[in-house]
């Protein structure tokens, strides 16, 4: 029996993965913040307590974890929150999208037999990754330019990690994934000019059902794809998905050893 763990499995794109793959038999471990407000779905499922804010968390949840991992889904994210810093000093967007999943990985990796897939952003186009202030400390801070930057962050990760899975010659892949622009509830936070557009634009290029959204990240999970594969939505209301076009970025070695560093990974 296949064993995927879930992380973000609550609710939206993580909640219908999980649904999913638990309807094909498979085992599933949903990974949530709070277990108490999460009703797992039918089938061989667990749900388990993992707080990717807080790094002790995800140590203990790591070292509970015992037999082997088939695959790993990095999907938990959260979009355009206000500035906050987490008790391990880390900017909200940057601790929950990459230095969670990061350490995360990096723990289970032993586990691991199958793959790891992340979930970014097609925003992540749009991010930048400097080195020096991950944690926008010397930056005037932008909700959806932190959001961007993780999203970017989660791509570099993928692409360093296969790297690294490669050269130690493990068949374990790295595999990158987004959903497009899926119906959840994780645009709650924008807020301003931005909320007003929002009302009027996402309706008009927004999957109808996060159901679609989830088509990416389960193709990734399940699908013939090489490792560092980026996987995209087929359509607007689903189809088959795609690997998408991305480039490689000389920077991403350098953003795995300063979140190694961070993190104590």
């Amino acid at each position: 029996m296949t064993t995927y763990l879930v992380t973000g499995a609550g609710s939206g794109l993580g909640a219908v993965t999980a649904r999913e793959l638990a309807a094909t038999g498979a085992s599933v471990v949903l990974a949530v913040r709070d277990p108490a407000r999460v009703t797992a779905p039918p089938g061989d499922t667990e749900v388990r307590r993992l707080d990717l804010a807080d790094l002790g968390s995800v140590r203990e949840f790591a070292a509970g974890w015992a037999g082997d991992l088939d695959v790993l889904i990095n999907n938990a994210g959260v979009m355009a929150v206000p500035y906050a810093k987490t008790a391990d000093g880390f900017e909200t967007h940057m601790a929950i999208n990459h230095f969670g999943p990061f350490l995360l990985t990096n723990l289970l990796l032993p586990h691991l037999t199958g793959r790891v897939v992340t979930v970014s952003s097609g925003l992540a186009r749009l991010g930048k990754v400097p080195l020096g202030d991950l944690n926008w400390e010397r930056r005037r801070y932008s909700a959806l330019g932190a959001y961007n930057q993780s999203k970017l962050a989660n791509l570099l990760f993928t692409q360093e990690l296969q790297r690294r899975l490669t050269d130690s010659g493990r068949a374990v892949r790295a595999v990158a994934a987004h959903p497009g622009v899926a119906r959840t509830g994780l645009d709650r936070h924008f807020g301003g000019g931005l909320s007003l557009l929002m009302k009027v634009v996402y309706p008009l290029i927004a999957q109808k059902k996060a159901e679609y959204g989830a088509l990416p990240i389960l193709f990734a999970a399940t699908g013939d794809v090489p490792g560092n594969a980026y996987v995209g939505p087929g359509g607007r209301n689903g189809g088959r998905p795609r690997l998408e076009r991305r480039r490689d970025h000389r920077d991403a070695r350098e953003l795995w050893e300063v979140s190694a560093r961070l993190t104590r990974a």
